[in-house]
């Protein structure tokens, strides 16, 4: 689980420009389930998962992991949940690392480089050796019923192809949490169904997925466990399926 205390985050903090993009959100996100947050352009709902994420830090507030203490050695105390926005930048490296894998709206493959090189490229930084990272990856795309276009120029793919790669290589290092922001903006109502199906089996296999999202696909989908909604920063409405 995740839990949000008190979180605000403020650009510009203190000069003509500050602007709030998230103010004293208190919210808990299950383990294991799908959250999709919904809102109009500038709601805050990008803002929050990069907070999440470890991408930012914020203004005020605590954000807690719950159940990954054991997985940091710089955790004292392995039964307490840990606190995530006070710690170094080299620690929060590491979780963005292990913990998280992120999709954007615009799937960010790097030109220039295969398939199979934009899927390992996260892991290059673990020390983890190329052969067991790339039959990883191999097996990723194999999944994602993209592995025929391993060796291939990214450029050359279609836009569900490409929103294949980018999971996978959000996956390469076997993340507890998924976040994607607008995955679906790009795709067409059918990719944008399939994207839905292949979260829910990532849900299916332990995975918690954070999806930020104004598209009705998307937060209207069966596959979605809650959808918690926000204007102006802050939270004005939470459901569930269930």
């Amino acid at each position: 689980m995740i839990t949000l205390n008190n979180v605000t985050k403020t650009y510009s903090l203190s000069k003509p420009g500050e602007y709030t993009a998230v103010h004293d959100v208190t919210v808990e996100l299950p383990a294991r389930q799908i959250t999709v947050f919904k809102g109009p352009s500038g709601s805050g709902k990008t803002s929050l998962l990069t907070l999440i994420g470890c991408m930012v830090r914020p203004t005020s507030g605590r954000i807690h992991l719950h159940g990954m203490a054991e997985q940091f050695p710089f955790q004292k105390d392995e039964s307490a949940p840990l606190e995530i926005t006070g710690l170094p930048e080299r620690f929060l490296t590491t979780i963005r690392r292990t913990t998280f894998g992120f999709i954007f709206q615009q799937c960010n493959l790097i030109t220039g480089i295969s398939v199979l090189e934009n899927v390992m490229l996260p892991a290059y930084t673990t020390g983890e050796r190329l052969s067991k990272v790339r039959e990883r990856a191999l097996l990723l795309l194999e999944q994602f019923a993209v592995v025929r276009h391993a060796h291939r120029r990214v450029d050359l793919l279609s836009g569900g192809e490409a929103q294949r790669v980018a999971i996978a290589r959000a996956l390469i290092n076997n993340p507890t949490i998924l976040i994607a922001d607008e995955p679906t903006a790009h795709l067409d109502s059918k990719l944008s169904h399939e994207f839905m199906e292949i979260v829910f089996r990532l849900k299916q296999e332990g995975k918690t997925v954070l999806i930020a999202s104004h598209d009705p696909i998307v937060t209207d989908s069966v596959q979605r466990d809650r959808v918690v909604e926000l204007r102006d920063g802050v939270i004005c409405e939470q459901g569930s399926n269930r």
